[in-house]
């Protein structure tokens, strides 16, 4: 077995609610974070505006004590706003729940039961791949990977899923900063050609890992989405070469999507 040593999320305290203790404010808030998250780009104080009904002074102190405590950022024109590093922690945190962990651990179960493979619950961590959970295979030749590693988004199914699920702007900012290291010889590390893979699995809806991450292992992935097409984790399915090949895990795209649905209903 290759064992990968983990690297979990760092926890932090939750500060003080936003603004007073008014209900409504507080109420309005979560609408204004709901709203930003389910956009497909930045959006500015005037289209916040005119999304929520609600007074420009109003949302834009919000937007500043949010902005403040790190649930939101702003774009380098100032003129927009995006989810910050604390909102995706939050995800993350709801994601590790133990309820939510308990209902699908037993769809992970089941699933690994129908495939005879590994299955994983992913989720994205900033500009790595975060393990959630994972339910293994009985065979003895197999990818051990702990509930809380990091792993890299361009050479993994999972990674360059959320890549190409990911708004364009997003993803272009993205890879200007990422490190395309080789982790084997077919890793690509080639932003065009990257950036050409990345097309084909948004197209299908499919990330694939042909031995990328760990010379002999293969994998695909399918995304978690909630009712509004938004992708919220992934479903991967691993294996050896000398056991199952590509062709093969493709061949299980169909229960991995129905166990995603599950997935996506038991996450709420």
């Amino acid at each position: 077995m290759i064992q990968i040593e983990p690297n979990f999320i760092e926890e932090r305290s939750v500060a003080a609610p936003v603004g007073n203790e008014n209900p409504d404010r507080n109420l309005r808030a979560l609408l204004l974070l709901e709203a930003i998250a389910s956009a497909d780009a930045p959006l500015s104080l005037a289209q916040l505006g005119d999304r929520l009904d609600a007074p420009k002074a109003t949302l834009l102190r919000m937007l500043l004590a949010l902005e403040r405590l790190g649930f939101l950022l702003r774009e380098a024109d100032e003129k927009a706003y995006l989810l910050g590093p604390r909102a995706s922690r939050l995800g993350l945190s709801l994601l590790r729940n133990e309820v939510v962990l308990g209902r699908s651990r037993l769809i992970l179960q089941s699933l690994v039961g129908q495939l005879g493979e590994t299955c994983n619950l992913t989720a994205l961590d900033g500009d790595r791949v975060i393990y959630i959970d994972r339910v293994e295979t009985r065979e003895p030749l197999r990818l051990h990977v702990e509930p809380g590693t990091h792993v890299p988004l361009h050479c993994t199914a999972s990674g360059k899923l959320f890549l190409a699920q990911m708004p364009a702007h997003r993803r272009a900012e993205l890879l200007k900063h990422l490190l395309l290291t080789a982790q084997t010889p077919r890793s690509i590390t080639d932003v065009g050609l990257l950036e050409t893979e990345l097309e084909r699995i948004r197209a299908r809806g499919v990330g694939i890992d042909s031995e990328e991450f760990v010379r002999g292992m293969v994998a695909v992935a399918v995304p978690i989405s909630n009712a509004q097409g938004q992708c919220l984790a992934a479903l991967a399915c691993h294996a050896p070469t000398a056991r199952k090949s590509l062709n093969d895990l493709i061949e299980y795209i169909p229960q991995l999507q129905a166990a995603a649905a599950q997935l996506a209903v038991s996450f709420g």
